[in-house]
């Protein structure tokens, strides 16, 4: 049987850099925060236990850790003492715990659980510990991963602690271990602090378990999932990754893109084969999409579940709680939030509806509005199969209007429409003969007064 496991998720760090009342690891990439994609990371591990680790300093990291995992699920690194003395603040966490750990960051968001998994896997085939590296095209400031000739590795040096020929090394650490809880434990007991930063390093532990008799072998990872993002710069850097790698993961799947590059995409962002995207769409958190559903330019989705077929935009936006049934229109400067929207259904330009239910094969004409908020509460609106909505409605909820029903336009709707009733609620039209001339004429007669 596969070894319990457990993660622990460092997220003390200050990120000064990031020039942020915010904690750098809750900042965003792909909509989800930092700290969230190594939670996540972990669950996909199979982690029967997630500690994060966050100093006092930072309240929110804290919080956010105790929101998503529960009570008991973060530990304080009262003083920044490097990520041995980091890790060893989720000891007391783990009593009791019997199995293999992974150590994650909380600011390193594009390791796949696919290569965490690898290590797991070395652990079980090869015992002792496992490191994740990587081949760096530029290994400055990264500690170096030294080999023995039986493959397995002997120390990981720091970067400012290495000599010239270390140094010349390009397999790097990415700081991942995976380990057995009571050894990883023990091997930080004896970890000295005997370095050029003070610190007590977690990489030192290799040294000292190999002194031990317990090896360390080296899982390689792709470099671009080792980014950490200490700066915006590297916050930009890490979007782009993502994007991209979000981007060729839709085209594999059968989406076609006009111009993968102006797409947007969410770690969430579900898309159905066929489906077309034009350029310059945005997709918050919380989107999925049906096969063969067209999204044309400019258009801006959040939280929203959109039917097969449906053809949406240009220039729409979908908020949460949006839902399209099949072949659903929705049109150019069209807003939907918190509506359903039956097969068949259109609003094709210029409408607002909010909080509302649309039939199947309802047709909401230009300039439609459902005045869902009164100030205090919202309100409902509900549209019938079929009903046709002329240009120009406003429908004050809470209102329905029936099947097959109309409205003409211009209208103001404040009470229920009968199925199959057309509803005209506007002032008469009263025409004057001659007013438009004797009005043009009073008026040029003024101008010319005044000159």
């Amino acid at each position: 049987m596969p070894s319990p496991r457990a993660a622990i998720i460092l997220a003390a760090g200050q990120g000064t850099r990031m020039q942020s009342r915010l904690p750098k690891v809750l900042h965003k990439v792909g909509g989800r925060a930092l700290l969230d994609w190594a939670i996540a990371a972990a669950a996909a591990l199979d982690c029967a236990r997630t500690i994060v680790v966050s100093s006092p300093a930072a309240p929110e990291v804290g919080a956010h850790g105790e929101q998503r995992l529960g009570a008991g699920a973060v530990a304080l690194q009262h003083e920044a003492k490097g990520t041995g003395h980091a890790v060893l603040a989720a000891k007391a966490a783990l009593d009791g715990f019997d199995g293999d750990v992974v150590i994650l960051y909380g600011d390193t968001p594009l390791i796949r659980p696919q290569t965490v998994e690898a290590m797991f896997a070395m652990r079980a085939a090869q015992g002792g510990l496992v490191v994740l590296g990587f081949e760096a095209a530029d290994p400055t400031g990264y500690g170096r991963l030294v080999m023995g000739d039986d493959d397995s590795l002997l120390r990981i040096v720091e970067h400012r602690d290495a000599d010239a020929a270390e140094r010349a090394i390009g397999l790097c650490n990415s700081g991942v271990f995976v380990a057995e809880r009571a050894t990883l434990f023990n091997l930080l007991s004896m970890v000295r602090n005997d370095n050029a930063k003070g610190e007590y390093y977690l990489t030192d532990i290799v040294a000292l378990g190999r002194s031990a008799g317990i090896k360390t072998h080296v899982v390689v990872g792709a470099e671009s999932e080792m980014l950490g993002v200490n700066a915006r710069s590297e916050l930009a850097e890490a979007e782009a990754a993502f994007q991209a790698r979000a981007r060729a993961a839709a085209l594999d799947a059968g989406v076609t893109m006009l111009a993968p590059e102006t797409v947007y995409f969410s770690f969430d962002t579900n898309i159905g084969a066929d489906a077309v995207i034009e350029p310059n769409v945005f997709f918050g958190p919380g989107v999925s999409i049906g096969s063969g559903a067209h999204i044309k330019a400019f258009s801006h989705l959040e939280g929203c579940a959109i039917g097969e077929a449906c053809a949406i935009g240009p220039f729409a936006r979908l908020r949460p709680g949006a839902k399209l049934e099949r072949k659903v229109k929705i049109g150019n400067f069209v807003e939907i939030k918190n509506a359903t929207f039956g097969e068949g259904a259109q609003a094709s330009h210029l409408t607002y509806v909010g909080d509302a239910d649309i039939g199947a094969r309802a047709n909401l004409g230009a300039g439609t509005i459902t005045c869902n908020y009164d100030g205090f509460d919202k309100h409902r609106t509900v549209i019938g199969e079929g009903a046709f909505i002329g240009s120009d409605t406003a429908l004050v909820a809470p209102v329905r209007v029936g099947a097959g029903a109309y409205t003409g336009s211009g209208s103001v709707i404040t009470k229920d429409v009968a199925p199959d009733a057309l509803s005209v609620a506007r002032g008469r039209q009263r025409d004057i003969d001659g007013w438009a001339k004797a009005f043009r004429a009073r008026k040029l007669a003024e101008r010319e007064k005044k000159s």
